[in-house]
């Protein structure tokens, strides 16, 4: 158990149903982090792991598979004796979720775990699940009784993508309203739980440094970037259906973008009210020149051959999907008025990271611009880059001095999961969209896709392994700046 943990709140006793608990998300991510906050003395001390899939197990079945995965994925180590502390607390429901017997099933290893373990009604239900599956499953769940919109101890977390444009949000939101309470409600972004997210706030409201810099006045335009090295590994089916845009800057960049621009908030809680602000205020101009989408060729992953998007298994080939997009937006609060904000994410790209980089303004005309830059991974930590003198010498050079959570801060940050798992058991929301942040980033994104559907020769190729499409680069060039290299 870590030091600081001991004087955290636990949670009260639960009963948590993992829907898709055989995926990828759970195999790596989920069932990893429970035994992590297992491990560290963060789970209540009745609970109920109840996993719900077709495949022809029995408990002990599940558990020993289970053992396996968080063996492989967990964050802190796995040891044998905690494993074996942890196993009475795993259950297992044999179903599918077109079959309405399976969910009143359910509904009977819900009540018997609840009861063993304490939980009293307390129950979490975990949408680990394709978006395409999730009205069945929640029509399931109301029509069996499982769920009740009057049972105030039940929770419901949703896994992103919450919908596929401005309509489909609301009709999921109105599905998901009519089986549980909206404070019930839990959407996921788990950009949210990582530290160096959670942190941007302290580091730009409590230190003056930040504060003096953070504003039009003094910032040039501001850079979001989320790159992966990696294809679409496996995902073809989904992001066939979503793409680039959809799946990472309507959710993980609008939030940053949030973050980033808004005003300060009074507790955590106001925060959803100054993000909102922030996103109510976003405008795009001239698509045609302020945006810019892409898909992968054929090229390289460092030295390695790697397939074209159009190659890759279960994508058409004559497929439009982007696997890279890029967008310019206006943020039109007296705070940033003339300060642009450049939004940017792909697959095959040249190295996976996430930032956000303010890029300052010269301090005269035609000097160089220096950067404050805010690193989400890999390396979470602030880069402030600075003009120095160079060494017995008169040129200058720009030079990087920040500080690393690795070096500063030597214990290991939580997962963002394990973040988001505590404050959901623990009914917290800041840390989860809601339905208007939601609603707000496909007002932004709907413009965006309708002008790409109607264009489609907007779609440009570019190398695997490559900085992206030219298009791109153009957006920038066209204001006389430049992508930052990440």
């Amino acid at each position: 158990m870590e030091k600081n943990d001991y004087a955290r709140k636990i949670p009260e006793p639960c009963t948590i149903v993992l829907f898709g608990v055989t995926g990828h998300l759970s195999r790596h991510k989920l069932l990893p982090a429970f035994y992590d906050l297992f491990h560290r003395g963060l789970m209540p001390s009745g609970f109920a792991l109840l996993g719900f899939a077709r495949r022809e197990w029995g408990r002990g079945d599940f558990l020993s598979w289970a053992k396996g995965e968080i063996e492989q994925n967990c964050r802190t180590g796995f040891d044998e004796g905690v494993f074996s502390l942890m196993a009475p607390h795993f259950y297992f429901a044999k179903g599918t979720f077109d079959d309405e017997k399976s969910f009143e099933a359910l509904k009977g290893v819900i009540e018997g775990a609840g009861k063993e373990q304490g939980a009293e009604g307390r129950t979490l239900f975990y949408l680990s699940i394709p978006p395409a599956s999730f009205p069945l499953v929640i029509e399931r769940l109301k029509e069996s009784g499982v769920a009740d919109p009057l049972n105030p101890l039940q929770k419901v977390m949703v896994e992103k993508p919450f919908g596929r444009d401005l309509e489909s949000a609301r009709n999921l939101d109105s599905l998901l309203s009519s089986a549980f309470l909206p404070s019930q409600i839990f959407r996921i972004d788990h950009y949210l739980g990582k530290e160096m997210v959670q942190n941007l706030l302290p580091l730009r409201f409590e230190n003056p440094l930040f504060e003096y810099l953070w504003s039009s006045e003094r910032v040039d335009h501001v850079q979001i970037s989320m790159t992966e090295s990696a294809g679409v590994e496996g995902r073809s089916a989904y992001y066939e259906q979503a793409g680039a845009a959809r799946d990472v800057l309507q959710n993980h960049l609008m939030q940053l973008l949030a973050l980033s621009a808004m005003e300060k908030p009074e507790g955590r809680e106001g925060e959803r009210e100054k993000k909102i602000e922030v996103l109510k205020n976003c405008s795009i101009e001239n698509l045609e020149r302020t945006s810019a989408r892409g898909q992968y060729a054929p090229g390289f992953e460092g030295a390695k051959p790697v397939k074209g998007y159009r190659e890759e298994e279960g994508v058409s080939p004559a497929s439009l999907t982007d696997t890279f997009a890029a967008l310019k937006i206006n943020v039109d609060t007296p705070r940033w008025q003339g300060c642009p904000f450049y939004l940017r994410t792909g697959k095959r790209l040249p190295k996976r990271a996430a930032e956000i980089a303010l890029v300052l303004k010269p301090d005269r005309e035609g000097g160089e611009k220096e950067s404050v830059v805010f690193k989400i991974q890999p390396n979470e930590g602030v880069q402030v880059e600075v003009l120095s003198k160079v060494p017995a010498e008169s040129l200058m050079k720009k030079v990087r001095m920040g500080f690393s959570y690795e070096k500063q801060f030597p214990k290991e940050s939580p997962e963002a999961y394990e973040e988001l798992i505590e404050d959901a058991m623990l009914g917290r929301s800041s840390l989860f969209p809601s339905e208007e942040e939601t609603e707000c980033g496909w007002k932004i994104i709907d413009p965006l896709e309708e002008f790409w559907d109607k264009n489609p020769s907007t779609l440009e190729f570019y190398r695997a392994g490559s900085r992206g499409p030219a298009s791109s680069d153009k957006l920038m060039e066209r204001d006389g700046r430049k992508w930052r290299k990440l």
